[in-house]
């Protein structure tokens, strides 16, 4: 059966934006960056991690129709499209302190949970992020 988990997607309006933004701000690499004629796949992942990688996705063809993706767009733009991720971090304040610096939009500041300390970002599409550094 499965193994493992190689990739996530997530819609982002702009490509080079989303670039920018994961791998100029948050500090993730890229993995691949593929035109492949009907689409641009481009991959990031947590540096040294290039087995989960996370596919940057512009909403529009072949996947969806036109109609679609305008629909994805809005949607994305409000918030409402639930893409999330969750990252992992040995200190969670000290990270987001740096991307506070790096011009990063903090939406939760770093709150101590039952399983963590937990923060969150949102990325320039309106894709909420967060990151936690776990107890013990």
């Amino acid at each position: 059966m499965f193994t493992g988990i190689t990739h996530s997607q997530i819609y982002v309006l702009d490509q080079d934006e989303a670039l920018d933004f994961y791998v100029g701000k948050l500090g993730l690499e890229v993995h691949t960056d593929a035109d492949l004629g009907f689409m641009r796949w481009l991959t990031v992942n947590v540096p040294g991690h290039p087995d989960r990688q996370i596919l940057l996705e512009r909403p529009g063809q072949p996947a969806l129709s036109e109609e679609t993706a305008a629909q994805v767009r809005d949607l994305l733009t409000k918030g409402a499209m639930g893409g999330h991720l969750i990252f992992s971090t040995d200190d969670c304040r000290k990270t987001c302190e740096t991307l506070r610096g790096r011009g990063v939009e903090i939406t939760d500041e770093p709150t101590e949970r039952p399983y963590g300390i937990d923060c969150g970002v949102r990325d320039p599409f309106g894709n909420s992020i967060r990151f936690t550094q776990p107890n013990d």
